[in-house]
């Protein structure tokens, strides 16, 4: 696309969240709205965004942080009484034959997490939002 030097092609580096963002809009894959959150405890504050995201149909939410570097993905939502919230992690690492959902979750790649404890409070995080276009939405419905 571009955007790093001639030697990141064929490289292992990584890319965060916005170069996810750019690749999709690049590769016309679904749209990536991306979303800063200076510190991880901020991500109370974005819950209803991001139930809210969910509840629309919208897809996997990308996760990148600072001090927390453990990239996931993020596939639900839920909000209980009080101060009570979790969210379904992936773990984007995950290659392979798809296992069955119970050996996936058995083995750490997926799993609800409540929400204090999968990010930490100090790291600032970007968050790629990710749902199709309408056109893509209409070409998937024909």
């Amino acid at each position: 696309m571009g955007d790093k030097p001639p030697g990141f092609r064929g490289s292992r580096d990584w890319i965060g969240c916005v170069e996810a963002s750019l690749c999709l809009a690049h590769f016309g894959g679904p749209q990536g709205r991306l979303c800063h959150v200076p510190r991880g405890v901020g991500l109370h504050g974005e819950l209803e965004r991001l139930y809210s995201h969910f509840a629309g149909g919208g897809g996997p939410v990308m996760v990148g942080g600072d001090a927390d570097a453990r990239s996931k993905a993020l596939l639900g939502v839920c909000v209980g009484s009080g101060t009570e919230a979790y969210v379904l992690v992936l773990d984007p690492h995950y290659w392979g034959t798809p296992k069955s959902p119970s050996e996936l979750q058995a083995a750490g790649w997926v799993g609800w997490q409540e929400v204090s404890a999968a990010f930490d409070p100090n790291s600032f995080y970007n968050l790629c939002l990710t749902s199709l276009s309408s056109q893509q939405q209409q070409r998937t419905l024909d």
